[in-house]
């Protein structure tokens, strides 16, 4: 109790430098998800219509599950530098693949018979992809999302390490000066961001989750 007694005094002491760190670490996060979401829902759609195609993109994303972060973090280091950038490229390599394989996963396990009763209908691929598949693929696709956003929300705290700021930076500081009431003001923070980020996407996944028919 000590220490978070001692954390809240040194937020309400630093209370500018606390939001402006908690702006930074949303922003990094966002964007990382919104670029692994352009990037991966497509490339998701296209491996389950096209299994030619499928093998490679899904072994690519496994491959990408097991490089941690902070390596990413340093190797983009000599082609992007310190600050904002890499630590994006970073999260947005982190997000990528829960999002692409669970797009796969949702589009696969649609049921034939539903998209060719579609077309039966007069739909146009197009429509058939917005109206019938997407829905139906939804709560799967947003697993996916649920476990990047935690992910990403988590490991932005890594992007103070490269001049990333976030309040990744207040644990870095506490850590140098050995006050862990200083990393509280960061860690604290982002535990409840991830968990707020969690039962909001939970949320959804269980709207977006069509009602069982009990015969």
């Amino acid at each position: 109790m000590a220490e978070l007694s001692k954390a809240y005094q040194y937020l309400l002491d630093h209370q500018a430098e606390f939001w402006q760190n908690v702006g930074t670490h949303l922003q990094l996060s966002l964007a990382a998800l919104a670029l692994a979401l352009i990037v991966c829902v497509p490339l998701g759609v296209l491996a389950a219509k096209r299994q030619r195609v499928a093998q490679p993109i899904i072994n690519v994303a496994n491959a990408l599950r097991v490089v941690p972060s902070l390596a990413i973090l340093f190797l983009a280091l000599p082609y992007l530098g310190l600050g904002f950038k890499p630590s994006l490229v970073a999260l947005t390599v982190l997000a990528c693949p829960p999002i692409l394989i669970n797009t796969y996963a949702g589009f696969r396990a649609i049921d034939r018979a539903v998209i060719e009763t579609a077309h039966g209908m007069g739909m146009a691929k197009a429509q058939v992809l917005r109206l019938v598949e997407f829905p139906l693929a939804l709560p799967v696709l947003l697993v996916g999302i649920r476990i990047a956003t935690v992910e990403v929300i988590a490991s932005a705290s890594l992007a103070a390490f490269i001049a990333g700021d976030g309040l990744g930076n207040f644990i870095q500081v506490g850590f140098a000066v050995r006050r862990p009431d200083i990393m509280l003001v960061g860690t604290v923070p982002i535990a409840v961001l991830a968990l707020l980020a969690d039962a909001l996407l939970a949320g959804l996944q269980r709207a977006a989750t069509p009602p069982h028919r009990t015969r």
